[in-house]
């Protein structure tokens, strides 16, 4: 028996160099993923801000 604590080295995966996906890159991969419903809330959104800024001039008039 070999009592000699020789390590043996280990193959390390190759490491790759990519960085991690950007914030737009993942909200648009998750719109497309969940489909009509991102498209509802960007539908409300845009009414909402719309709303707002025609009763803002509206007030302000």
């Amino acid at each position: 028996m070999n009592n000699n604590p020789v390590e043996t080295p280990q193959p390390t995966p190759p490491q790759t160099q990519e960085a991690p996906p950007s914030y737009v890159k993942l909200a648009m991969r998750n719109m497309v993923r969940k489909g009509g419903k991102s498209l509802m809330h960007f539908t409300l959104s845009t009414l909402g801000l719309l709303t707002m800024l025609i009763g803002l001039a509206y007030l302000t008039r």
